[in-house]
């Protein structure tokens, strides 16, 4: 197994996104002829690239070391039969209460982990 190693955590934020509200947050490339950022200038916010990529072998892995994959119905789950031991179980935030239950259900008679199994799932008193 190899060790789970995320480069960058960080989110690459917009150029002068600080500066004015109307600006928001979410990264656009600068393409200004004096931009420094996509100069690349000491000090200046680091732009997105290829190098930050996580290996090939570990990307899309969870620290338990299993893949997630968003289910929405009992039949998702039977996909994930003979991969038990590689990837875990998310019920998708549109699945209601009744078919969250049955998704739980079968999950467990096949061994699979669910990552989200409290939510939306009461127990009556």
């Amino acid at each position: 197994m190899v060790k789970i190693i995320k480069k960058r955590t960080k989110t690459f934020r917009r150029h002068q996104y600080d500066r004015w509200d109307r600006v928001p947050e979410s990264w656009r490339k600068p393409r200004g002829i004096d931009n420094r950022v996509r100069r690349r200038f000491k000090g200046s916010a680091p732009m997105p690239k290829v190098g930050y990529g996580s290996d090939k072998r570990t990307k899309f892995v969870m620290p338990n070391g299993l893949r997630k994959l968003r289910v929405t119905n009992v039949n998702d789950v039977d996909v994930l039969l003979m991969h038990n031991k590689s990837y875990a179980v998310e019920i998708a935030r549109t699945v209601g209460g009744r078919k969250r239950v049955a998704i739980l259900e079968r999950a467990k008679a096949l061994g699979l982990k669910v990552t989200n199994p409290h939510a939306k799932v009461r127990t009556e008193e």
